[in-house]
């Protein structure tokens, strides 16, 4: 995962996690809550999933849909950037978290 990834808080609607990761032209979003603290790791895919199902509703909110961790220090992610090298794990959500 790319440390310059797209950073917003867990308060946003998974319908607008959507729209910004389309219009970011990214896979994943790292969550921030409301002290500014990492939490967590969404994907478009899972998104795609969870807006698939039948109990979604467009008011849900990313702190409320499963995630995943943000991977620990100094390990690597399984996947690879678009320039096909291994990017490293995000780290800590800074006080800089869109919203």
């Amino acid at each position: 995962m790319d440390v310059t990834g797209p950073r917003v808080r867990d308060d946003m609607t998974v319908e607008v996690a959507l729209s910004v990761m389309a219009g970011a032209r990214v896979e994943y979003l790292l969550l921030c809550d409301a002290d500014d603290q990492s939490t967590g790791v969404v994907t478009r895919s899972g998104l795609a999933a969870l807006r698939s199902g039948s109990g979604y509703t467009d008011r849900l909110r990313l702190r409320d849909v499963p995630h995943g961790p943000l991977p620990s220090p100094g390990t690597r992610s399984g996947g690879s950037s678009p320039a096909g090298r291994s990017a490293p794990s995000p780290s800590p959500c800074e006080a800089t978290c869109a919203v």
